[in-house]
């Protein structure tokens, strides 16, 4: 998949797009706020250079794989606020959906926006079999999204070096 033809969703209040460098400083903002990685398996702050190896990892994710995540903007001043989509992970032979808004954009239902369009692009567009979502057992907020979204409970397994809690759609 050429990287400049990577596809992008419209969601009601978000747009979904593919990273850019442009996006690291502002990408590096965010992923430095307080506690933004409380409930991640990685509690650390990232400097800019991991943001831009991120940003060039999940290019290449979507260029091999045909999915990954996008950039979170929102619809009305393009301003980016996070990221969402789906990953694949090698150790599970699974795809996850995943999502990280800064705090700011926190309660007001896009992460569970943002999830929506990923799950459903996994679902219809590439034709994935099962999107799993994991949570840290404390993470009650992204708990709900994941429901929200269709995925339920399927039970508690360590990914990352942690406990999670472990959701999928259903067949």
């Amino acid at each position: 998949m050429n990287s400049s033809v990577l596809p992008s969703r419209a969601t009601a209040r978000l747009v979904l797009r593919p990273f850019t460098m442009a996006d690291a400083e502002v990408l590096c903002e965010i992923v430095n706020e307080p506690d933004i990685f409380q409930y991640f398996p990685s509690k650390a702050t990232w400097l800019l250079e991991k943001c831009e190896r991120y940003i060039n990892y999940q290019t290449r994710h979507w260029e091999n794989l045909g999915y990954g995540h996008w950039a979170v903007t929102l619809a009305e001043t393009g301003q980016l606020i996070g990221w969402c989509g789906l990953e694949f992970l090698p150790d599970t032979k699974e795809t996850e959906v995943g999502y990280l808004l800064s705090k700011p954009f926190w309660g007001r239902g896009y992460a569970t926006e943002a999830a929506n369009a990923s799950v459903q692009f996994g679902k219809k567009d590439i034709r994935l079999q099962e999107i799993i979502g994991l949570t840290d057992p404390l993470n009650v907020a992204s708990q709900k999204v994941l429901e929200k979204n269709g995925l339920v409970f399927t039970r508690k397994q360590i990914y990352f070096g942690m406990e999670m809690f472990r959701f999928a759609t259903q067949a």
